[in-house]
């Protein structure tokens, strides 16, 4: 079931899906959702804003496009801001807006073909991944090899 009530105007599917410097592969989009995605919501707040790039969102904005909670929209928005996948607008109101950045919106595009191609496959694997706070936990306890000299 989707997070979310969104409804995705992607561009066109792409006849031919090679990785190329325009199109990651499937691996770097897997790669990437699993490095850098939370949450179902948290992808699909990041394709909203990426695909809206001059528009400012409030959270109310984003809130009703998504048919999630405001709390858990704000913390979703500002865990992309502090991934730096958004900018924040500080004002009367707090906006948010898609930070560009061309490594971004290559691996974007091929996220967002892929996973409107391959919805349940895409979040499947990001249900699957431990907890925000597990992950956490064990980074704290990842030890790196020193280089012998």
């Amino acid at each position: 079931m989707r997070s979310g009530g969104a409804l995705w105007v992607f561009p066109p599917a792409s006849s031919n899906m090679a990785p190329s410097e325009e199109f990651p592969s499937r691996a770097e989009v897997d790669r990437f959702i699993l490095t850098s995605i939370d949450s179902v919501p948290h992808l699909e707040a990041l394709l909203l804003l990426w695909q809206n790039p001059s528009e400012q969102w409030t959270v109310d904005a984003v809130s009703k496009r998504l048919w999630i909670d405001h709390e858990v929209t704000r913390s979703i928005l500002n865990d992309l801001a502090r991934n730096q996948f958004v900018s924040v607008i500080v004002g009367d109101m707090e906006q948010y807006t898609f930070r560009t950045d061309p490594g971004n919106d290559r691996i974007l595009r091929g996220v967002a073909e892929i996973y409107r191609q391959e919805i349940i496959r895409i979040s499947t694997m990001i249900h699957a991944k431990p907890s925000l706070a597990v992950r956490a936990f064990a980074r704290a306890f990842r030890f790196t090899k020193e280089k012998k000299e």
